[in-house]
């Protein structure tokens, strides 16, 4: 070889080397997944202390107010099991880019939206993001550690800082609210985004595990359009009643979607959610159970955040720090129910921890105009969210138990799958219902009167969970 082929071939060499990203820590795979996680888990809730200022500004209406959190909720609950098969067929890495990238772009375009209906838009975009982008951050937290304690700690770490983003979301919302604009609730993501994107795309390397099945697209869009139909006809019941054309058309255009839905995911080969899982016990009625609670909980942020706000003139920022407490319960009791499981048994404990929060939501429903804050908000807010940390753990735990060790990440999915869509549609009937019971009158003691009936509802349909979980869930989930 001459002496100039040598020189272009060891300039070739370096270069290969100098492109090719070095071998990342395990840490920092896990760091990057983590922060990923974070982003997804914080903007569930971060808008709420922000809806005032958000309505203030776009002119917004009460009863529409609720799609800022819904049209997120919806897209992310519709199709997070489709971004999780689609990681696998494409790749973990990929697809973390793509949902993180449309993400990112999503909140620039809210964070300048001109108009109610592109913020509302731009929040759909984020909750397809967020959808394609959370089920690859487990993922890769997974493929980073080896199997073991130090997998078991890597996990733990991102299910606190799950847990870390949604108690984060009033205070991180109410600061920047408070000291910005309510437009920097979204625009904050920009450079996190950014600087994750830039971090992810030199340290993460591919990896898949495809076997040849297509993701269900049409399951995810059926059961995506079907639910946010149905809550839009929830929704239009305030102004024109139950039995108006513009609110039956759209309910039984939800209600035959989602039927489709169901009739394709019987047929297809691959389907988005295999119904022969809910034959499984455990599987069917903690799916169901998390459903009715999730319709409940999911809406008390919503309704606390107004209150404070609308009703006892907290500032964004104090009424962020008003719920610190709430947010603290519900990761302190997250913690301590595989003790009392392991001593009580999963279906006891999620009965309790239901019945708990059934009794703070049955506290707040006796809200006044003059509340005081310790009776008026802490004690109760931390009743209903130490209930929900004790439930939602073994509602987990009994329905991945009662599956096959090879469908425990698709029964996980349909778990937060259930309460998220729980969640969106029982948020659009209970805000519905405040605002028929406020009639249009903006004081304070009208507002509280509307949100006081949310949380009385919100007591009955938890009780009603209890119920269902006391008869439906085995004592110990059967060996599947």
């Amino acid at each position: 070889m001459t002496p100039m082929l040598e020189t272009a071939d060891t300039t070739r060499a370096r270069r290969s080397l100098r492109s090719r990203p070095p071998t990342a820590p395990a840490w920092l795979l896990v760091a990057l997944a983590c922060a990923g996680q974070f982003l997804v888990v914080l903007d569930v809730s971060v808008v709420n202390v922000a809806l005032p200022s958000i309505r203030a500004d776009l002119g917004m209406s009460a009863p529409g107010l609720h799609w800022v959190v819904n049209a997120y909720s919806i897209a992310f609950a519709g199709f997070m099991l489709l971004g999780g098969r689609a990681g696998d067929l494409y790749g973990r890495k990929r697809m973390f880019l793509t949902g993180l990238a449309l993400f990112t772009l999503a909140s620039l375009a809210g964070g300048l939206a001109l108009d109610g209906r592109q913020l509302l838009l731009a929040r759909a975009v984020q909750g397809l993001g967020a959808a394609i982008l959370a089920p690859a951050t487990l993922t890769i937290v997974t493929s980073a550690v080896p199997e073991g304690a130090a997998r078991a700690r890597a996990i733990a770490t991102w299910t606190a800082v799950g847990a870390g983003g949604g108690a984060a979301g009033g205070l991180v919302g109410g600061a920047l609210v408070e000291l910005m604009s309510w437009r920097w609730v979204l625009l904050i993501n920009v450079p996190v985004g950014v600087l994750l994107l830039a971090g992810s795309l030199w340290w993460l390397s591919e990896s898949r595990a495809g076997d040849g099945r297509r993701p269900d697209l049409p399951g995810a869009l059926l059961v995506t359009a079907g639910l946010a139909t149905l809550a839009y006809g929830i929704s239009r019941t305030e102004a024109e009643g139950w039995t108006a054309p513009a609110t039956l058309v759209p309910l039984a255009a939800g209600l035959a979607s989602i039927g489709l839905f169901l009739a394709v995911e019987g047929r297809t080969a691959d389907p988005l959610m295999p119904l022969g899982l809910f034959r499984l016990r455990a599987v069917s009625a903690a799916n169901a159970a998390m459903f009715v609670s999730g319709s409940a909980m999911f809406s008390m942020w919503f309704f606390m955040t107004l209150y404070a706000q609308n009703v006892l003139g907290y500032t964004p920022l104090e009424a962020g720090l008003a719920l610190v407490p709430s947010s603290l319960a519900i990761v302190l009791a997250s913690k301590l129910a595989p003790r009392f499981m392991r001593t009580a048994g999963a279906r006891t404990v999620a009965t309790l921890g239901t019945l708990l929060a059934a009794t703070g939501f049955a506290w707040q429903s006796t809200m006044s105009a003059d509340g005081g804050y310790v009776t008026g908000i802490m004690l109760p807010g931390v009743l209903m969210m130490l209930g929900a940390g004790l439930a939602s753990t073994p509602l987990a735990s009994l329905a991945i138990s009662g599956a096959a060790p090879g469908d425990a990440g698709l029964v996980s999915g349909l778990v937060n799958t259930s309460r998220t869509m729980g969640g969106a549609l029982g948020l659009a009937v209970l805000s519905t219902l405040a605002s028929a019971r406020t009639a249009g009158r903006g004081t304070p003691e009208a507002l509280t009167e509307g949100y006081a009936l949310a949380f009385r509802t919100g007591t009955g349909v938890l009780l009603v969970g209890a119920v269902l979980m006391l008869t439906w869930l085995p004592r110990r989930p059967s060996a599947a």
